[in-house]
């Protein structure tokens, strides 16, 4: 074992919350891997210094990535997965030895995270897709989506940005992924509920809340519907909980963070990680989640 205690983290911003650290340390005890993992708070603006100050230091093995850095980090790394390079987000960083210096590259997992949750709750092939909201999480849940083979998603958001009043990024994906992705306003986003057979909802704690008397009072029965947010504090949400009023499958978002926590500890752990169900299992356990 090298002399120098290797080092992971996940950086955001709050991060207080994140149950990552509880996610790594399990498959770490597990996989008898000694890797230190901790929440660091990092800004946005201080992504880039964040990144160009770990390179320098001695033992870093990777980074977990959450809001509101994706994109931040995604442009501090030295290279990007073909997806990541897809997305323009990563939620990953790993280090590797380079001739000029440490490599950072950047992965996005968020991918497989949603793709493996919503298989685990049931959903099947090419589904009629809604997505809430149109950020850096949107781009995941398009690319996840497609995976699924659908050819084209529907997003509903309140805004649709674009740099210096381009394509927003989220359609740009879809044309790289060659998804057709068609956005509406949020004053259609209840009813779009209403009758798809995926939605991903990829805002914020609370950030559907509005939403969900709407689609409460148009009185569809969803069972056999799949709805997974991403946000899984307070859980249920408001939307989750009309939902599964209405007879659909819930997903929390720990649900995806579990699946794309056991993509990042493969890619931290390389060589060391084996029994993948095994894996999934305590961690599993370490955040009260059911054992597959």
């Amino acid at each position: 074992m090298s002399a120098i205690t290797r080092r992971a983290a996940v950086l955001g911003h709050p991060i207080a919350h994140s149950r990552s650290p509880e996610l790594h340390r399990a498959a770490y005890r597990y996989l008898e891997f000694d890797c230190d993992y901790a929440a660091i708070d990092v800004e946005e603006e201080a992504a880039a210094d964040f990144a160009a100050a770990v390179r320098q230091e001695p033992g870093w093995n990777g980074l977990s990535v959450t809001m509101p850095l994706k994109s931040a980090m995604a442009a501090a790394v030295d290279t990007l997965d073909p997806l990541a390079e897809a997305l323009g987000v990563i939620n990953t960083v790993t280090f590797e030895p380079g001739a000029g210096g440490t490599v950072l590259t950047g992965w996005n997992t968020d991918v497989a995270g949603l793709v493996n949750a919503l298989r685990h709750a049931g959903a099947g092939d090419a589904p009629k897709a809604a997505v809430l909201g149109a950020g850096g999480t949107a781009t995941a849940a398009v690319a996840a989506l497609t995976e699924l083979g659908c050819s084209s998603v529907d997003i509903y958001a309140r805004s649709f940005r674009g740099d210096a009043g381009g394509q927003p990024a989220v359609q740009e994906v879809g044309s790289r992924l060659g998804t057709d992705v068609a956005l509406h306003g949020w004053d259609m986003a209840a009813a779009a509920c209403a009758e798809a057979d995926v939605v991903i909802c990829t805002l914020p704690p609370r950030g559907a809340d509005g939403i969900a008397g709407e689609f409460a009072d148009l009185g569809r029965r969803r069972d056999g519907a799949v709805l997974l947010d991403a946000a899984y504090d307070p859980w249920p949400s408001a939307i989750a909980a009309a939902w599964q009023a209405a007879g659909g499958t819930i997903v929390p978002g720990l649900e995806m963070l579990l699946y794309q926590a056991v993509e990042q500890v493969r890619l931290f752990t390389r060589d060391a990680f084996r029994d993948e169900r095994a894996v999934i299992n305590v961690m599993c356990d370490a955040v009260g989640l059911p054992q597959r």
